[in-house]
């Protein structure tokens, strides 16, 4: 395990360096003499002049080089921008193996609010031990016993005066979908204004972002609310039956065929149909899909009369079907025709400010379910606990966190879940193995340069959509100005 402190330079370090004044140690020198580090990050927001001095005397102290990152700081009482350059060290400091690395915040250099950002990090985002330093008490592990909920640390300064009211729905129709986020704003907009359209629309979304919840909505708020929703999922049906399924058949079409029987298109005839998992759709079954949509007409297994049908299609998928295009397992001439309204659904990761409103819902829900169960006691969730939930990643998306919060509201003894019930709870990580950004293999198409711009695009893309205005989005991305947001888009295609 590889031991690393991070810290402030303070004015106690600094003097500590200029002999002839008589500073002693200092805060910082006590530690690295005192305690083993594999590695010091030090934060400052003083002039090289002022610290270059200090990084030598202390790196002939300790026993590694000192790693020293500039903040630029209005104030050295500015909350925000000592919490954000803190969050980025830490990150910086944890590299890509987070779980190999132990850190140590140093809670007495620096100013008053420097310390309370370290402890803030240490109960709500960062597993940190907490230090501090005096001449009288000398190195000392410092103890704070209550939690902090992270759940307002992770929305925007906008979010936090309006944090204690959910977003407004427009439409009583996505009444279902609960969010705050300004990408969840953007992208419920859209799906109200196209389900006003008679146009197909394409949902693209990691498994257990919702798709069928956004296709539900946008049945409800269209002209066709009053008429059937039928979903089907393309990848249930066995191959054999695809064809029977999809577009019925008549007495006697195949073995087993007693009766005639309507298929999904024409019992949605008049609603809309629900294609989930388009992508399974066998390469025959699209090419009849494509026909359907098109002639608006659909032939029967065993007949040759078509029938009408007037039916809106709503697909969805969590492949990428740019790519399954072309890689050749999807129709192009299919992907452009259920396209015309293409909606994607973001994974529960990139919507700040959402997982709060989220964990209080399903607590109320899984209660309400359990109530009448022997033995059941309503829960309640501590801020230790919800604060693993702000920090974990969610693969699985909502559908994840809704199965663990009732695996742990099961399991848990008392009325309180805890850090250990939400911890105990979680499932394993899958190895997503090549998948991995730093374990692609090389060679063959491999290339650095189009790797770097694509995680450039990403996060340049993501900022833009959860910030208000491009020099917020800068600030974000640790630029140091809007001009410099503009380059990287330029020069990454973003």
């Amino acid at each position: 395990m590889k031991k690393v402190l991070l810290c402030w330079i303070g004015e106690a370090d600094v003097r500590a360096s200029q002999r002839n004044r008589g500073g002693g140690l200092g805060p910082i020198g006590q530690a690295v003499e005192k305690l083993a580090f594999d590695e010091v990050f030090l934060i400052t927001d003083y002039s090289d002049d002022r610290v270059a001095e200090y990084v030598k005397w202390l790196e002939k102290r300790s026993s590694t080089t000192p790693q020293l990152h500039k903040a630029t700081l209005s104030s050295p009482t500015h909350f925000g921008e000592i919490y954000e350059a803190a969050v980025r060290v830490c990150t910086a400091a944890l590299g890509e193996h987070p779980k190999q690395v132990e850190l140590t915040f140093h809670l007495s250099p620096g100013t008053p609010v420097m310390a309370a950002v370290w402890i803030i990090l240490a109960k709500t985002r960062f597993d940190a031990t907490l230090i501090e330093s005096s001449q009288k008490t000398r190195i000392q592990e410092v103890s704070v016993p209550f939690d902090i909920s992270a759940e307002l640390l992770h929305k925007p300064d906008a979010q936090l005066r309006s944090a204690s009211a959910e977003k407004p729905i427009e439409s009583a129709s996505f009444a279902n979908i609960l969010y705050r986020s300004p990408v969840m704003e953007r992208l419920v907009a859209r799906a109200q204004r196209v389900a006003l359209r008679n146009v197909p629309v394409l949902l693209e979304g990691k498994s257990g972002t919702g798709k069928e919840l956004f296709a539900r909505a946008i049945h409800r708020h269209s002209p066709r609310r009053d008429e059937p929703f039928i979903p089907v999922n393309c990848g249930a049906i066995p191959q054999g039956l695809v064809e029977s399924e999809l577009f019925g058949h008549e007495k006697g079409a195949f073995t087993g065929a007693g009766a005639r029987r309507k298929g999904h298109f024409e019992a949605a005839d008049g609603g809309t149909i629900f294609l989930d998992e388009i992508g399974e759709l066998p390469k025959d079954m699209q090419v009849r899909l494509l026909r359907v949509l098109e002639e608006g007409e659909v032939v029967r297994l065993g007949a040759s009369e078509p029938i009408r049908v007037d039916m809106r299609v709503v697909a969805a998928t969590n492949r990428n079907l740019i790519e399954e295009v072309a890689e050749g397992r999807f129709r192009e001439d299919l992907f452009y025709r259920l396209a015309v309204a293409y909606l994607t659904l973001p994974p529960l990761r990139d919507r700040s400010g959402d997982l709060g409103l989220l964990i209080k819902y399903f607590i109320e829900q899984i209660n309400q379910e359990n109530e009448g169960q022997p033995g059941y006691q309503r829960k309640k969730i501590s801020a230790g606990a919800k604060n693993v939930i702000l920090n974990h990643a969610w693969p699985g998306n909502i559908r994840e966190l809704q199965n663990t919060l009732r695996r742990a509201m099961v399991w848990a003894d008392g009325e309180t879940l805890s850090k250990q019930d939400i911890e105990e709870a979680l499932l394993p990580s899958f190895d997503k193995g090549g998948e991995d950004i730093l374990n692609r293999p090389l060679g063959g198409d491999f290339s650095l340069p189009a790797l770097i711009s694509e995680v450039a695009r990403h996060y340049l893309q993501r900022a833009e959509e959860e910030s208000k205005t491009k020099t917020e989005a800068a600030k974000r991305l640790g630029f140091a100005s809007r001009q410099t947001f503009e380059n990287w888009k330029k020069q990454h295609g973003a």
